[in-house]
């Protein structure tokens, strides 16, 4: 359920967040205990990173956000109570991540979430 002080999770209010990298209107699509789980060359499918509540989640995107780098989020689809997109990434020297991410809401907030990233090396 939609509260009046808080933007809904569509991806479009997650584009604009990311792309403005606004670490604080990100954290808050997330519920007190969401799991974001982060899946690439350093945490593989059998052992991916997992970043467990809230709290953790919002420094989590603090330091994403807080990284001189753009962010531009090309795709996103929405079924349900679950949403995907993706997200292409430049830091200022030319190297690029790559992301895709799926989530499942409750009450319409983000309870879990993949991401799936590479990155050039």
């Amino acid at each position: 359920m939609s509260t009046p002080d808080r933007t809904p999770v569509t991806g479009a209010a997650i584009k604009q967040a990311i792309e403005t990298r606004d670490g604080r209107m990100l954290a808050g699509f997330y519920a007190d205990h969401a799991v974001t789980r982060v899946i690439d060359r350093n945490n593989p499918p059998s052992r991916p990173r997992e970043i467990k509540g809230k709290a953790a989640i919002t420094a989590f995107w603090s330091d994403i956000c807080g990284r001189t780098m753009t962010h531009r989020v090309d795709v996103s689809i929405a079924e349900g109570d679950k949403l995907a997109f993706t997200q292409a990434c430049t830091y200022p020297d030319g190297a690029k991540v790559f992301c895709a991410s799926v989530v499942g809401l409750e009450g319409g907030l983000i309870a879990e979430q993949t991401i799936v990233q590479a990155w050039d090396e």
